[in-house]
């Protein structure tokens, strides 16, 4: 995808940063080489901390989503907050070797772990990022310790046609306006940081890659996933059916553990109660067996 007309960049990259600013002091950002292009990485935590490498959703979300999870995750994990390649964000993709499919997309997953020095790190994602990190775990078990997925889409569950009609105008043609009205209708509006807010606003339109999309995961799949996944969901979300979601991974998934936070929507989990959430997520890492 491109932008229509000229893209503030400069807006964008100061929106982003008035988010990232949120995050803990003592973060750290890194930009990490892969074959798909230069990664950025925001590190925080102890630096013995067991690892924690966070993906965020599509649409225009980058790693500065994270800003209030972080403050909780980060106390006893070594958090690593990944901008999506080709995304909005401040990664930047490799113009002759973008990635065009899941293999690719998991490919570039191992080599980013590779250069950070990573051991079977446990995974989590939200949304796409969530997409992501399953398809990445299906193919790769032995290199990821535990799994988390935040409201994953198309994973085990379809689109609400409701959520896809309000989608298509700010997929179709992004802009700011769209993008607004879009994450107002989905979460309520209630409680948005009005900087987040700015922030997704000027992600409309950032010459990102075209997405790698993809089918669900198939089910003979799931069932011979033999990793820990603890599956989170927003109650109050309108992209999906929670209690479908559930159903359905409790029914294909061997070792899931599964939670519903009630009043939370989609697009606001990242950052949404994250003293539930973090300790959701905290406590299951925490398990020893899991």
């Amino acid at each position: 995808m491109t932008a229509r007309g000229p893209y503030d960049m400069d807006g964008f990259l100061a929106a982003y940063d008035k988010v990232k600013a949120k995050w803990p002091a003592s973060r750290e950002a890194l930009t990490v080489p892969t074959p798909f292009g230069a990664t950025h990485v925001t590190v925080c935590g102890p630096a013995d901390g067991p690892p924690l490498l966070l993906l965020p959703g599509g649409g225009g979300a980058t790693s500065a989503t994270w800003y209030r999870q972080a403050a909780e995750l980060s106390q006893a994990h070594r958090l690593y907050a990944v901008d999506l390649i080709g995304a909005p964000g401040r990664s930047a993709a490799d113009p002759e070797r973008r990635p065009r499919t899941v293999a690719d997309l998991s490919a570039w997953l191992d080599a980013l772990i590779a250069d950070l020095g990573l051991t079977g790190p446990d995974l989590a994602g939200h949304s796409y990022g969530a997409w992501i990190a399953l398809h990445h775990a299906l193919r790769a078990p032995d290199r990821v310790r535990r799994l988390v997925l935040l409201d994953p889409t198309n994973c085990f569950a379809g689109f609400r046609p409701a959520y896809l009609r309000h989608a298509l105008p700010t997929l179709l043609r992004p802009t700011p306006r769209r993008a607004r009205a879009f994450l107002e209708w989905e979460t309520g509006g209630a409680g948005l940081d009005p900087d987040w807010l700015v922030l997704q606003e000027a992600a409309a339109g950032f010459p990102a890659l075209r997405p790698v999309t993809g089918p669900r995961p198939a089910p003979t799949a799931l069932r011979t996933l033999d990793l820990p996944v603890l599956l989170l969901l927003a109650g109050a979300g309108r992209t999906h059916d929670p209690a479908a979601v559930t159903a359905r991974a409790e029914a294909l998934l061997p070792q899931v553990t599964t939670a519903t936070l009630p009043h939370v929507s989609h697009h606001a989990l990242p950052f949404a109660d994250p003293a539930v959430c973090g300790r959701r997520v905290t406590g299951f890492l925490a398990r020893p067996d899991a």
